[in-house]
């Protein structure tokens, strides 16, 4: 019998396929707008509606989704009020998550183990995951697909945007929610602690091949494709977290990328000498 005959192993590949989907195609507007750090304190974010699903016997991913939602929304206003000091907004949303899951974890209250969901698990994926995984994937890919060129205007241009008529605030609303999804149905297998590596990483990646916009999405998720599949198979074998290991090779593969784009660098120079 090989691992794909597992029925565990065949959820953690279904939603994996997705994540490996979702996450560059927001990952990529979050890096373009050196909006990294949001999508990390988001990741953490999410800890606290999973600790708050727990606890009133909710679907953990739905309440991270709701609770990384808001915060979401809590940024992007607080963005007015503190315009020169992104950073302290960051500070201010991630004490109110943090502190809202360790005191929920610290209370014993839970009925379950929030371990999975921080450093990710394979065997943890349920049917239900796998339809609210399915949902909150079409709902962003379509929604991302309808406002395309507004968010790639607003990724390179904010504020042309704004006086070229793009409802800037509106459209920055709703990709936070998107985030708040890819963070959401990302969290079974990656895990919270390094669940900002799978948004970030394969788009940096993609970024050192130095094609269009269009070339570079489709590199980001074929490296966040090979990144998360290796993670999954891999730790099954040594029987470790998918989480960190999924991490581990996203930095491998964008080493690889930088040494062989340093080699055809030199390559090519030596070829017209």
């Amino acid at each position: 019998m090989t691992i794909f005959n597992y029925t565990f192993m065949q959820n953690a590949i279904f939603v994996s396929a997705f994540i490996s989907i979702l996450c560059p195609c927001i990952g990529i507007f979050l890096v373009l707008r050196r909006y990294s750090m949001i999508g990390d304190t988001l990741a953490h974010a999410s800890l606290a509606g999973i600790t708050i699903g727990l606890l009133t016997n909710k679907n953990p991913i739905f309440g991270a989704f709701v609770f990384t939602s808001i915060c979401g929304l809590l940024i992007e206003f607080l963005r007015n009020y503190f315009k020169k000091y992104t950073d302290l907004i960051l500070t201010i949303v991630l004490s109110l998550s943090v502190g809202t899951a360790i005191t929920i974890i610290s209370s014993g209250r839970l009925n379950t183990n929030a371990d999975s969901f921080i450093f990710g698990s394979i065997l943890t994926v349920t049917p239900f995951d796998m339809v609210m995984v399915l949902i909150l994937s079409l709902v962003s890919v379509l929604t991302l697909i309808l406002l395309y060129h507004q968010m790639i205007y607003i990724a390179f241009d904010e504020e042309a945007a704004m006086v070229a008529g793009v409802k800037v605030r509106l459209i920055n609303y709703i990709f936070f929610i998107l985030v708040a999804s890819a963070i959401s149905i990302s969290i079974r297998i990656v895990g919270v602690l390094v669940l900002s590596s799978m948004i970030a990483l394969p788009v940096a990646t993609a970024l050192q091949l130095e094609r269009g916009f269009k070339q570079t999405l489709l590199f980001s998720i074929f490296f966040s494709f090979i990144d998360i599949m290796l993670g999954l198979f891999i730790s099954y074998y040594l029987n470790v977290a998918p989480g960190g290991l999924t991490a581990l090779i996203s930095v491998a593969v964008l080493v690889l990328v930088l040494i062989y784009k340093k080699i055809s660098s030199i390559i090519n120079i030596n070829r017209f000498k």
